[in-house]
């Protein structure tokens, strides 16, 4: 029963989003989702309950759950529609992915980000937003604390490229199909993706969605790396061959890891109805939208401004890198 009011104030939280989606449909639901949680958090009436009273649903939806979305993730890739983008395409999306990925923990840890910030900022803008950022927050066990930073600063940054991408399109000289590139390339979430590319037409936006699939097919092998490492690595502050060392050791690969890898095989060799594959969106949806309604309640922009203004420069750096990686990609394998 503890769970239940956490859980029925994300609900709320969607069902806002979602009726927010339908009066302006060109910002995807879940990035109204994080905003409707944003603004639950500031609210002086809410905090002291959010904290107490609604945090164990709230922590439910943001971990497990986020988890669950992850799995369900796997639904959206063929391996096939991944193959048919060629090798020279397929070489530059994973090019972006580890420049990005290497440039945006470099950054972080040059500005001395806190705890495993750097690490889920890099995941997240390299792949695709919250659901890197939630999969990667699994491996390495992070702080909620540490999680909603990188969740806030990929979901305002994929927010600003629904508006700003498009009026670069022009003065960059880009066609059609090399606009659909770029923003396949270049944006994080799937929605924001759509957003983005269906301003150049339905050619660009199919060639975008295959592109960022590809890079979501990258999050596995990304997170299965990260927990080796962590697994194997030498811990300071643990016994080495102790049961305490074996206990703080994160799994090689999580099962939600497994359960991604198993969501996208039955997607590529089992024939599903297009029904069996909207309702599982629409499931996936719910879930990424409660787990991020439950991120957003947890940020404090006073204390997000006082404290992690470096955050947001290596954020913002951070989507500019991508954004360029992403450009010299399109020109490479299109000029």
């Amino acid at each position: 029963m503890t769970l239940l009011p956490g859980l029925a104030v994300a609900a709320g939280g969607l069902l806002l989003a979602s009726l927010a989606h339908l009066l302006v449909p060109v910002v995807p639901v879940l990035t109204l989702c994080v905003l409707a949680g944003l603004v639950l958090g500031q609210l002086p009436f809410a905090q002291g309950a959010l904290d107490r009273t609604l945090k164990p649903g709230l922590a439910l939806a943001s971990r497990r759950l986020l988890r669950l979305g992850v799995v369900l993730l796997g639904l959206k890739l063929s391996l096939g529609d991944v193959v048919d983008l060629g090798g020279p395409t397929l070489l530059a999306v994973l090019a972006v992915v580890v420049l990005t990925f290497l440039g945006t923990l470099l950054m972080g840890r040059l500005a001395r980000l806190p705890g495993d910030e750097p690490l889920l900022l890099a995941a997240g803008f390299a792949i695709c937003g919250v659901s890197a950022i939630g999969a990667m927050a699994a491996v390495t066990r992070s702080k909620a604390s540490e999680v909603a930073v990188p969740a806030a600063l990929v979901t305002l940054c994929g927010s600003l490229a629904i508006g700003v991408l498009p009026l670069l399109r022009v003065p960059l000289g880009f066609t059609d199909l090399q606009f659909g590139a770029w923003a396949g390339a270049s944006v994080h979430d799937v929605g924001q993706v759509v957003a983005v590319a269906q301003t150049a037409g339905t050619g660009a936006l199919a060639l975008a969605v295959a592109i960022k699939l590809s890079r979501v097919v990258l999050l596995a092998p990304l997170v299965a790396g990260v927990g080796a490492y962590r697994r194997y690595r030498p811990a300071a502050s643990a016994v080495p061959g102790g049961a305490s060392d074996a206990a703080s050791r994160p799994p090689i690969v999580p099962l939600f890891v497994v359960g991604f890898l198993v969501a996208m095989l039955v997607r590529t060799l089992v024939p599903l109805p297009e029904a069996a594959l909207a309702a599982a969106d629409l499931v996936q949806t719910v879930l990424f939208g409660l787990a991020l309604v439950a991120l957003g309640s947890s940020i404090r922009i006073v204390s997000l401004v006082r404290t992690s203004g470096r955050s947001v420069l290596v954020g913002f750096a951070s989507w500019v890198l991508v954004a360029a990686l992403a450009w010299g990609a399109v020109e490479l394998t299109t000029g």
